[in-house]
Formats: C-alpha cells, structure tokens, sequence
C-alpha cells in the first residue's frame, strides 16, 4: 500500500470512529433516509437552510466504515466556512457521484473535497461505490425536500 492509500485509509477511519455531525438534528429543514439494500447501510441525513444557503448537515446511521466516514466528511465539508450555497452543494454531489463512477479515473481535488478526496480509491472497488455514495444520495434528496 502507498504512504497516500495508508493516509487516506486513516483518514476513513477516524472519520468513521469520531464522526462530523452525527446526531440528527431536530429541525433540520428536511430529511432523507437512505438504505443500501445489498449491505444493510443506512443513513438518516438531515439539512438545515437559511435562504439559498445549506449551514447544516448532520445525520445518524449505521453501516461499514465506508458508509459512515463519507456522511462524517460530506458533514465537515458543508460546515466549512459557515455552509455552502444550494448550487454549490449540487454540483459537488454531481463531481462527486461522477468520481465515484469513473473506477479510477477521475480522483477528488482534495481542496474542493477536503476529507472527502481520500474516498477517491472506493471507485475502483464497484461493491463499495454505493456504501461511498448513501450519504451523497440521501444529501441530494433532502436538499430536494427543502
């Protein structure tokens, strides 16, 4: 394994043992639970919103490492800087579901993705690209809700 794989399978880690914004919050503005019927994943991920702007993530779950550290990174990420405009977060999900698609191809910029970008090597590995993705997804719909 390289010192980068080594690095970004640490950062899986802690993610998924001392997770970002785990704990739904109770007046998130919408909500969408997701399940990955293959493995048993599931997550419930709340947003909360102020105008056009999402300042909030935060869900519960349960599942793989894989699963949990991505909603922990995707949960750091919009909290960042105070939140991020709607548009913004769409199309990080589409950079991000495209990535995740491309087996290899197309790696997450680590400064648009953050934490998130060590979930790069998971699309080469198609079984886990849906663990990966459940957060994402669930993120999209409840965006959708609000």
């Amino acid at each position: 394994m390289s010192g980068l794989e080594s690095l970004y399978q640490e950062l899986i880690l802690d993610h998924s043992k001392r997770p970002h914004g785990r704990g739904l919050a109770p007046d998130a503005a919408a909500t969408s639970h997701q399940r990955n019927p293959i493995c048993g994943d599931e997550i419930t991920l709340g947003v909360r919103v102020q105008g056009d702007r999402v300042t909030d993530v935060t869900w519960d779950g349960a599942g793989c490492s894989i699963s949990q550290a991505s909603a922990s990174m995707l949960a750091a990420l919009i909290e960042e800087d105070g939140g991020m405009p709607r548009a913004e977060a769409s199309a990080l999900i589409d950079r991000f579901r495209e990535a995740l698609r491309s087996r290899g191809e197309l790696p997450l910029d680590e400064e648009v993705f953050g934490d998130a970008a060590a979930l790069s090597g998971v699309s080469r590995y198609t079984a886990r690209v849906k663990c990966a993705m459940l957060a994402w997804v669930a993120f999209e719909d409840a965006l959708a809700r609000a």
